[in-house]
């Protein structure tokens, strides 16, 4: 048979559905002869169009089918292979491609050996990255068969000195790389594409294949991809099958887009790739026919796809729109949707896919690139019982033996810091097994342990904070010892591993490895998952070698995440037969009835092109390479091709979650062109308000005031707690009645308990162990900062300032005593009664002046209480334990309370040095000495009359100012004081 002169070249417009027309019309002209059809090859751009089609044909056929075969040209994009059938037949005509893991490893070592060279070092991590931003360079110069020694030739003289250097070290290592793959006896998987593909041009033009051939929905521009559809549409049985190229641009416009010697080719036009490939296959546009099969009512959707080509026309053309008629202008059939948030168009996209099922037969489908979108979607569906799997799956770094291997990475490169240590233990596949409820009882009570600052590193530091501690926080830590036991057997081999050996990659492999199994056992291995994760470790191990050495340990997490975003976990088949969610690739020639087009907003549809580290935008246009722009493009051309279905929902929403959101250009034009979008007759967005509203309007409530009976109310009460009463005596409710307390957050910058803790433990021992020797004491502050539980960055911290405190308290005393003043009392616990209450303190210091008066001493590690608070009676602690002493509570202790002082460890305002002594009395607006502990008992009895023996309610936040934030959740404290207070 003779080839024909001109080529068979078609196109299916948008408004038909891609696989469903081909599949029609493929049966239409070979379906009468089975063997015709099983003889025939059908050339797809990826195994996903292929699956496609695959099920048109299904659908089509009245009958039992032989298929043609379906064979992928591979894309580059998805890093797919060519399908078998254009590999050739002799084993060594090719040499065999290298694996892209080792070639991402072998690259890493060139990128980290020349930026060694230019004393740029950079860590495995960033080299890991960098070449594979690298091998994506590489793929596109094979791609466009771009030689890499015209690198060499580009003018870099205005270049800044960035791309210069970028270009250099580039062009090294493109010299170097090939002598690296001659060694292996290995190339390119890009190059060998290239190769089967010309392999296959030159046998079907010499040659052409017996059965029929058809190229269908094939855009790559690739030139080995032209040269076989030039082959396919001048052969005798070929046909070229396009998707969605515009036969009713004008010729100028079209000219406009595929630019000249003169002007610039407008890349980011949707119809630019086509345009590039059909001058690449030696076709001109009007040698096109349009697909004639597959029409039927899907033809009364041809006026949308004529809008859709004018509203994309280039920039210059958009003059038109106003003098184009209106129905010219309408887009029949399509609707959109703004909406507030993306939580809220989550909600309206999934209720319009629930709507859609509601009608037998109907399909629909989510198409967006916004994975999070996808993701919210597909969970809102759960609540109706509806299964839609998102195609685009789900990085290896988010399934569970993923993330176990990550917490564990971390875990190890942080000496096991409270944070991470504590997220790997609580691991669902962390011995999960029968032993896990018991397992998870013993990591709730180390978690109570570890709260509060962080212990000194290493499994070690772990086990010396748990031994050590005050009264208050000793019980808890003992109860957590036996599952650290537990807990720290399994992690000490890993700790070692870390510690020891080679700092390779391969060494730290193997240590990870060794402690997953230990963790979790089989668990780790099991199910599609943990095999995906066996098989990525296995070939880290094979190739780490390759790659760069003496890895940093601080950079494993970050490097073990990039290798695992990598991985792509795609869902098994199961969800709503009649319900997908796919992204921009997967839904290349896919179709249904309801098209929903989610995320149409700038940054998303259309993403922000990918920055290239290595070439820059001047090189790569010199080069020939595509430009960045490209992208915009092809999402273009995504978007015509998804609004082709019979009806179409685009959907955006007006903010993401930290900013306002602009509108997507696409939007913005369709929008522009139409004279303004029409929603949709049904108020998606009305019912996503209301499907999680209440049906009441919100109502301010009152704020909260529990009353207990008087016979229920607490009898005692530390000075402490008095304070707290006066200023919130809700928050006094629930800790003293509710028997509630706060816990330390996980990994806490040292607080005020720790600090006081710490400072009066040491200075109870300097009074009791040194009597007040002065040069003892910065030695207990250092003995209390070096314990093996404390972490060396907090004692690296705060040694300096409790150093220099000390060293002023110890001077302060030395010369109080030679003036007569003599330290009484240390740390000593006392008690009164007072109407039925008992009134219980422990007193920091008190001291002797005179024959026999009292000075009474709080010492404070931050900034003590203001006259101004201590005379509104917010600050009576100090005034109570002098009420104590008075009153003969603290045994040998006798005398009038004459002096009254904070000792603070802190900076005093407008001072440097660390450590100042203030009386709350005395002075102008401030309660006098003589009168301070009268004053203090009468508001202690008005307080202990209220609340305590009385039936006052304890009413939330009464002095908002010096009460603390702990119970405001308890408390509903914006429900009933709103968010500005």
């Amino acid at each position: 048979m003779a080839s024909p002169t001109r080529p068979t070249v078609f196109t299916i417009p948008p408004h038909r559905a891609f696989a469903d027309a081909l599949a029609t019309g493929i049966l239409a002209q070979f379906g009468a002869d089975r063997m015709a059809m099983a003889r025939g090859t059908i050339l797809v751009p990826n195994n996903r169009a292929g699956q496609a089609i695959s099920e048109a044909f299904v659908r089509k056929a009245d009958n039992g089918l032989l298929l043609p075969r379906l064979v992928a040209i591979g894309d580059p994009d998805l890093d797919e292979r060519t399908g078998a059938l254009l590999d050739p037949m002799e084993a060594d005509a090719i040499p065999p491609a290298i694996d892209p893991l080792r070639r991402q490893f072998m690259l890493a070592r060139l990128i980290q050996q020349e930026r060694a060279l230019a004393h740029e070092p950079v860590d495995m991590a960033e080299a890991m990255r960098l070449a594979g931003e690298l091998g994506r360079v590489l793929d596109q110069l094979h791609v466009e068969r771009v030689a890499p020694a015209q690198l060499r030739e580009i003018d870099t003289g205005l270049l800044s000195s960035h791309w210069q250097k970028a270009l250099d070290q580039l062009a090294v290592i493109l010299v170097r790389w090939p002598e690296s793959l001659a060694q292996i006896g290995h190339i390119d998987l890009a190059d060998r594409r290239n190769r089967q593909l010309a392999a296959v041009a030159d046998r079907w033009r010499a040659e052409p294949p017996p059965g029929f051939v058809i190229a269908a929905g094939i855009s790559t521009t690739a030139p080995a991809v032209a040269d076989v559809l030039r082959v396919v549409a001048f052969s005798p049985r070929g046909q070229v099958v396009l998707a969605g190229l515009d036969q009713t641009m004008p010729p100028e416009e079209w000219d406009e887009i595929a630019g000249n010697e003169e002007a610039t080719p407008l890349e980011s036009h949707p119809q630019f790739h086509l345009a590039q490939l059909l001058e690449r296959m030696g076709v001109a546009r009007g040698e096109i026919s349009e697909w004639r099969w597959g029409g039927g009512e899907a033809d009364s959707r041809a006026p949308r796809s004529k809008a859709l080509s004018r509203a994309m026309v280039p920039p210059r053309f958009t003059v038109e729109w106003e003098t184009m008629a209106a129905p010219a202008r309408a887009l029949a059939g399509v609707q959109a949707l703004e909406l507030a948030t993306p939580a809220e168009e989550a909600q309206a996209v999934a209720l319009a896919l629930r709507e859609a099922l509601e009608t037998p037969g109907k399909t629909a489908a989510l198409v967006t690139p916004d994975r999070d979108l996808a993701k919210r979607v597909s969970a809102l569906l759960e609540r109706w019982g509806i299964a839609a799997d998102d195609s685009a799956g789900k990085p290896l770094s988010a399934t569970l033996p993923g993330t176990l291997m990550l917490a564990l990475a971390t875990a190890a490169v942080e000496a096991f810091a409270p944070a991470p240590l504590l997220t790997l233990l609580k691991h669902p596949l962390v011995t999960g097994s029968d032993e896990r409820l018991a397992w998870l009882d013993k990591v709730r009570r180390l978690d109570l342990a570890l709260r509060g600052p962080r212990p000194a590193p290493g499994l070690a530091g772990v086990a010396d904070f748990l031994t050590a501690g005050d009264s208050r926080t000793q019980p808890v830590r003992t109860a957590a010892q036996a599952g650290w036991a537990q807990a720290s057997a399994l992690l000490a081999p890993v700790e070692q591993g870390f510690a020891t050996g080679a700092p390779t990659l391969t060494h730290y492999l193997a240590v990870l490895r060794e402690g997953l199994g230990a963790l979790a056992g089989d668990a780790i291995w099991s199910g599609r998952e943990g095999r995906q994760l066996a098989d990525l470790i296995a070939s880290l191990e094979d190739h780490a070698g390759e790659g760069p050495q003496d890895v940093q340990p601080h950079a494993l997490p970050q490097l073990l995440r990039h290798l695992l975003d990598s991985v792509s976990m795609r869902p098994a088949q199961g969800g709503h037969p009649r319900l997908s969610i796919w992204g921009l690739l997967e839904a290349k020639l896919q179709s249904a009835q309801l098209m929903v087009l989610g995320g149409l907003n700038e940054t998303v549809w259309p993403a922000l092109p990918a920055p290239d580290p290595w070439l820059a935008p001047a090189i790569r246009k010199a080069l020939g390479l595509p430009s960045l722009e490209r992208r915009i493009g092809l999402s273009a051309h995504d978007l015509a091709g998804a609004m082709g279905a019979p009806d179409v929902l685009m959907t955006r929403a007006r903010r993401d979650a930290s900013a306002p959101a602009i509108a997507s250009r696409f939007w913005l034009r369709l929008e522009t062109m139409t004279g303004g979008l029409p929603r949709p007759e049904l108020r998606y967005d009305l019912l996503a308000r209301a499907l999680d509203a209440s049906a009441a309007p919100p109502q301010r409530s009152g704020r909260p005031a529990p009353s207990p009976p008087a016979d229920e109310r607490p009898r005692t009460i530390s000075v402490t707690e008095v304070d707290g009463l006066n200023a919130d005596p809700f928050a006094f409710y629930a800790r003293k009645m509710l028997q509630l307390s706060s816990l330390d957050v996980v990994d806490a910058e040292p607080g005020p308990a720790w600090r006081g803790t710490l400072v009066h433990d040491a200075l109870d021992k300097w009074a009791k162990e040194d009597d007040y020797a002065p040069d003892a004491l910065p030695k207990q502050i250092a003995a209390a900062l070096g314990s093996p539980g404390i972490h060396p960055l907090i004692r690296a911290l705060w040694s300096p300032r409790f150093d220099e405190a000390a060293r002023w308290i110890a001077r302060t005393v030395a010369k109080d005593r030679a003036e007569g003043r003599a330290p009484l009392a240390s740390e000593r616990k006392g008690s009164i009664d007072l109407d039925g209450i008992t009134l219980k303190g422990v007193a920091d210091r008190i001291d002797r002046i005179g024959a026999s008066g009292l000075a009474v001493v709080d010492y404070k590690t931050g900034i003590p209480p203001s006259k101004k608070q201590v005379a509104a009676g917010l600050a009576l602690q100090l005034g109570l334990i002098a009420l104590i002493a008075e009153r003969g509570g603290f045994d040998g202790v006798k005398g009038t309370a004459e002096a009254f002082e904070y000792w603070s460890l802190g900076r005093e305002t407008g001072k440097r040095n660390f450590g100042y002594r203030r009386s709350p009395v005395g002075g102008k607006d401030a309660i006098d000495p003589a009168d301070f502990v009268v004053d203090t008992l009468r508001r202690f009895a008005e307080a202990a009359d209220k609340w305590l023996t009385g039936t006052a309610p304890f009413t939330a936040k009464l002095h908002p100012d010096y009460a603390y934030d702990e119970f405001d959740h308890l408390m509903r404290l914006e429900e009933w004081q709103g968010r500005n207070g």
